[in-house]
């Protein structure tokens, strides 16, 4: 019997114009916590879904406890007891807790020995059951659009244990978490492992790495470049290796010089599509060379204020003034023009158009006017020499260069390439929400280095992010945000990471 609960030999996986997998070995032991760490587009991914059968590998083989297998779907993937948790849950927003753990799996009776129905009454009993004993509490009977984040994740955890999982993949768990609810889920990860559980970590985020794992494979490029043990290691020698160069963790800051008030949001109100009230009342100004931030848990209304700000979203009442002028009912392009650059939340939905170039995508606020087009004719050797100087200058990584399909490019290349966009436009006011979301240790210092960059050349920056540390290292100004609500705003030098998580949860102010 193999030492080893999973072997992944050779593996090499190509799409067109990359290989995003290339002649991986990994080894892991039954009952470890393996991460798996590397930059955007290194392949970590791609990896771990061969090894839950959304891909299926074009060289190299699979061994699940010695046993060489070829895994052709996640339903075979779960009959092998592997279980995956994605970056994006996969939940049916309007059916209980119990009914999306029970999917597909529904324990069935029969009413009067004739009629088969689903025992929705010893599911959730089951269910209850499974999460007291894995210390995952929830309501079985909660409709998932009435729980939050983290809750869901728990729902997602639960999903794998129901159906008897010993191999747990979780991509990127963290990511929309508070920092108490992160603590919270590496205890989690930690009892998981103590109950027999095999865990493969897929993050960017080095200090949960060192919290929790045993060891670490580092991928670059799509190359295994190490395995490590993690006890052993530092995080900086991590960072290192993952991004092939010295990886700076202080994000170093000038004082701020502030210049005048350039946005001035007053008494704004936002109703969702339901006709909700999801921002109440919010008052708050940015001055020139300020960064001010909005830390909340996901779902608070901070996306709101920022989609009121851009024009996604109408305000109900109150009103939004940039550079003293009333822009409270001007259209995108309008605001656009007036000076207002936004990195949307949903780079998939509203920052890129998905089935266009890279070059296409780059030129989206700027094919109207010369130099790109000229009376009314594009010129596209124009649209060219930009995308080439932006790919350039923020390091956008993709397969055919600037005529590369935004669909085939990974997430964290899609963000860098909406950055490279809208920080050339060079507005007054820059607003990024998430900016750094699913992107890895070298990209975020990068990003952290251009935001700081632009507020000392005098611009307003409303950073939006559910990341704490991020808005502790780059924040002149914090407003906290707890039920749509702006509950304090202080200058950051002021606040503690945990009294902003307090204020974040409700607990204070």
């Amino acid at each position: 019997m193999s030492e080893y609960i999973v072997e992944m030999k050779h593996i090499t996986k190509r799409f067109p114009g990359i290989v995003a997998n290339d002649d991986v070995t990994l080894q892991i032991k039954k009952g470890e916590i393996f991460a798996l760490l590397g930059e955007n587009g290194a392949g970590k991914s791609t990896l771990m879904s061969m090894l839950f059968g959304m891909y299926e590998p074009d060289e190299g083989e699979i061994y699940i406890r010695g046993k060489k297998e070829r895994i052709s779907s996640p339903s075979y993937a779960s009959k092998l007891n592997i279980g995956m948790v994605h970056q994006h849950f996969k939940l049916v927003s309007n059916y209980t807790i119990a009914e999306n753990i029970i999917m597909g799996m529904e324990p069935k009776k029969k009413a009067l020995g004739l009629f088969p129905y689903v025992d929705l009454k010893s599911a959730n009993k089951e269910i209850a059951q499974l999460s007291k004993k894995y210390g995952l509490e929830v309501d079985p009977e909660k409709v998932i659009e009435d729980i939050n984040v983290s809750t869901q994740q728990r729902v997602e955890i639960l999903k794998m244990l129901y159906r008897e999982a010993e191999i747990l993949i979780f991509d990127e768990p963290t990511a929309v978490l508070t920092p108490q609810e992160i603590e919270f889920l590496l205890d989690i990860i930690k009892g998981l492992r103590k109950n027999g559980k095999t865990i493969i970590l897929i993050t960017h985020k080095l200090e949960e790495i060192k919290q929790v794992a045993d060891r670490c494979a580092i991928l670059n490029r799509g190359r295994l470049i190490d395995v490590l043990d993690v006890a052993s290691t530092s995080t900086k020698q991590m960072a290192n290796l993952m991004v092939g160069r010295e990886v700076s963790f202080e994000t170093e800051k000038s004082a701020p010089q502030f210049k005048e008030k350039i946005l001035e949001v007053e008494n704004l109100s936002v109703r969702n599509s339901d006709n909700f009230e999801v921002v109440k009342n919010v008052s708050f100004s940015i001055r020139g060379g300020e960064i001010f931030a909005i830390a909340g848990v996901s779902g608070n209304g901070q996306v709101e204020i920022a989609d009121a700000i851009a024009g996604l979203l109408k305000a109900s009442s109150g009103s939004i003034k940039l550079n003293g002028k009333e822009i409270t009912h001007y259209s995108i392009r309008k605001r656009t023009m007036e000076g207002i650059s936004y990195i949307p939340e949903d780079r998939q939905s509203y920052g890129l158009v998905m089935d266009f170039t890279l070059e296409d995508n780059l030129a989206l606020k700027n094919y109207y006017k010369e130099p790109f087009c000229h009376r009314g004719i594009l010129r596209q050797a124009e649209f060219t020499r930009y995308a080439e100087k932006l790919i350039a200058d923020y390091d956008v990584r993709s397969g055919q260069g600037n005529k590369t399909m935004v669909r085939s490019m990974s997430g964290g290349n899609q963000q860098k390439a909406i950055i490279a966009r809208e920080i050339e436009l060079s507005s007054p006011l820059m607003i990024f929400v998430q900016p750094t979301r699913g992107l890895d240790i070298g990209a975020i210092e990068n990003i952290h280095r251009q935001i700081i960059g632009e507020r000392d050349k005098g611009r307003a920056i409303l950073l939006i992010s559910l990341e704490l540390d991020e808005i502790m290292n780059c924040a002149d100004t914090i407003g906290v945000i707890y039920n749509g609500e702006l509950k304090k705003i202080a200058p950051a030098s002021e606040l503690t990471t945990n009294e902003v998580g307090e204020f974040m949860m409700g607990v204070k102010g």
